[in-house]
């Protein structure tokens, strides 16, 4: 594809998974579908922004107050998308027996109480991790598990078919599998990340040390490697629930491989 149409599914991937506003000339349905190998960068996008409220808010307040606005500013730019899957998620397999209950539990939009816990778990989790890191490691983190959770959870779409119900899919096109080609090149996003940040932060960079690093490699995997044992299991598939479950989840993981040598 030309420059210009990869632009164009970049703009059509933060349409689908921010609030901001995107100016789209025209639209077809394949363009979600494809659009999927730039995820990582709407999380590029996401991280970076919450890393600037993280480390300005970090300059007048304790590190406590900056991850809970840090956090509340994703919640707000994404709308809760990955949120609301979590719950979902949470909801439909905590509560449901087979994998038709399990999808029509997912389906309603009342939160219960297994969706309640989960999102309570994983925003208590995510401020108490970004609270025990260095201000800078925080920036650095938020802007690597943002973009790196987002890569991570399409490798469900490659491994597994859909699970849910075309017909009710909230994106249609979301329910087409992706191509392990078309992960790899999702996954240049990443090298991309990375070689901003050693260029802009060396640095902070350099104060990760190796262990961490492949700890949050670690962790993230296992994140996947559940989430795909799960799903498959429940529903024989992944849904877009299931995949913003995995995105929260994988995010998380990364932030405790990163904060592992900071915490008392």
């Amino acid at each position: 594809m030309s420059l210009k149409q990869e632009w164009r599914l970049l703009l059509v991937a933060t349409q689908f998974l921010t609030r901001i506003p995107v100016k789209l000339d025209g639209y077809q349905p394949q363009w979600l579908h494809q659009s999927s190998r730039h995820f990582p960068g709407v999380g590029l996008l996401v991280g970076v922004l919450c890393a600037v409220v993280f480390w300005v808010i970090s300059f007048g307040f304790s590190p406590m107050v900056a991850a809970v606005a840090s956090t509340a500013f994703g919640i707000k730019l994404t709308g809760a998308f990955h949120e609301d899957g979590l719950a979902d998620t949470c909801d439909g397999l905590g509560g449901g027996l087979t994998r038709e209950r399990t999808l029509t539990i997912m389906k309603d939009s009342r939160i219960g109480t297994y969706g309640t816990l989960g999102l309570a778990c994983a925003l208590l989790l995510k401020v108490s991790l970004l609270t025990t890191m260095p201000v800078i490691t925080a920036v650095v983190a938020l802007i690597i598990a943002h973009s790196a959770s987002r890569l991570l959870c399409t490798s469900l779409i490659v491994l597994l078919p859909y699970g849910g119900e075309v017909e009710h899919a909230k994106a249609k096109p979301m329910a087409q599998q992706m191509t392990f080609k078309q992960w790899l090149a999702s996954s240049l996003w990443l090298l991309f990340i990375a070689a901003i940040l050693f260029l802009l932060l060396p640095q902070a960079v350099q104060q990760i040390t190796a262990q961490q690093w492949i700890l949050a490699l670690i962790f993230a995997l296992l994140g996947v490697i559940h989430m795909y044992r799960l799903l498959k299991r429940r529903l024989q598939g992944y849904t877009g629930d299931g995949l913003g479950a995995t995105q929260q989840i994988t995010e998380i993981a990364i932030y405790a491989g990163l904060a592992a040598n900071f915490t008392g």
